[in-house]
């Protein structure tokens, strides 16, 4: 998707309802933040109501706690536990069911048609996120018919980051915090003093569509100051910072660091961080069958580098240890990755820090072997 659009437009706080409106008078199913479990998820929903309106989140190195705002924000919050993926490349995946008959079996391919669906609040680091899993499921050499189909029905509602979370550093990997490109609309939310409003901009001829349904006008050039000069701040606020020169060269000469074995003390292979993270792609397959045999079902369901069958061959595991579990994660997410696809797996959501439960900081795995291979 390219910026079709850079005119500006000013849609206000009250009149928010008709966004969704217009989404699920299209007939899609609007995705959004919302609070449940005491955490900020992804979820279906119908009104402004359930958006979470004045809640903001607390993140850091294995902690993530909700508070109040003192204002009545939508998208005062950074990001929660829940990915965008969980919907494109969902956890479970039926792929096919057969069914035993006179003949043998008949097989049923599972249907790849997903409902529309529209994605509201999706921020620049995960917009980006959905871009490293295009090269990954929708490229010209494998296309998986399931992400594609589920790809190209998505309408993409991003928004500027009016905070930084304790644990982002999406400036340091350039993803973030202003959206830049991949979306439909994008918008700014903008509290000063009675005033809340959004400045929006569309990405798309979709957007334009939607804009031309809603209540808005053209933006001032003070609306759009105020607007860069939010997204502006969040920049300077990042809660991490990861320094990428030659993170690809370094981490290849250092496989056998002493800092792997410090890490492997501490981490508990529990897989957090590759459930929550938004670009993570590893599967495995699984055959059920019911007790009389009639009826078997292929599955696809998320895995994990750090379980421990993952690498499991004849004879043993390939990675049997922590150390070489968790060097694996991090050097294919910042490394091998770049050799893979072209880009590095990581888009400085932060989101692997805060829900590492014993607080494992990516960011200062690499800067403790930088500063001891320099001799810092």
């Amino acid at each position: 998707m390219s910026n079709v659009s850079s005119n500006m437009v000013v849609l206000q706080r009250d009149d928010f309802q008709q966004l969704i409106d217009a989404l699920r008078e299209r007939e899609y199913q609007v995705v959004a933040p919302t609070v449940r479990d005491g955490a900020i998820v992804y979820d279906e929903i119908q009104t402004i109501a359930e958006l979470p309106m004045g809640w903001t989140d607390e993140q850091d190195g294995g902690q993530y706690r909700l508070h109040r705002r003192q204002d009545q924000a939508l998208f005062g919050y950074v990001v929660g536990p829940h990915s965008w993926k969980r919907f494109l490349h969902p956890p479970q995946q039926r792929l096919w069911q057969a069914q035993r008959n006179a003949d043998g079996f008949q097989i049923t391919p599972e249907n790849s048609a997903p409902p529309k669906r529209a994605f509201l609040g999706v921020r620049s680091c995960e917009l980006h996120a959905m871009a490293i899993q295009d090269k990954v499921f929708h490229n010209d050499q494998f296309t998986d018919t399931f992400y594609q189909a589920r790809r190209n029905n998505v309408f993409l509602i991003a928004v500027n980051c009016g905070q930084a979370g304790g644990t982002c550093f999406c400036v340091s990997m350039n993803t973030g915090p202003k959206v830049t490109s991949g979306f439909d609309l994008a918008l700014t939310e903008v509290i000063e003093g009675d005033q809340h409003f959004f400045v929006m901009q569309a990405g798309t001829d979709n957007g334009i569509d939607i804009l031309q349904a809603i209540e808005q006008r053209a933006a001032s050039e003070a609306e759009q100051q105020k607007a860069d000069a939010i997204v502006a701040q969040t920049a300077a606020q990042m809660g991490r910072v990861l320094d990428t020169t030659n993170l690809k060269e370094l981490l290849y000469q250092n496989l056998e660091h002493p800092r792997w074995d410090d890490v492997a003390n501490r981490c508990l292979t529990c897989a957090n961080c590759t459930m929550v993270c938004p670009t993570c792609f590893c599967t495995t397959v699984e055959d059920v069958t019911d007790l009389s045999g009639e009826h078997a079902e292929r599955w696809r369901r998320w895995d994990s580098c750090f379980t421990m069958d993952f690498t499991y061959l004849h004879g043993g595991n390939v990675r049997a240890s922590t150390k070489s579990r968790y060097r694996q994660w991090m050097t294919h997410k910042l490394a091998s990755w770049v050799d893979q696809f072209g880009s590095s797996g990581c888009v400085g959501c932060g989101r692997c820090i805060t829900w590492c439960p014993v607080g494992i900081d990516l960011t200062e795995e690499v800067r403790a072997i930088r500063e001891q291979q320099s001799g810092i």
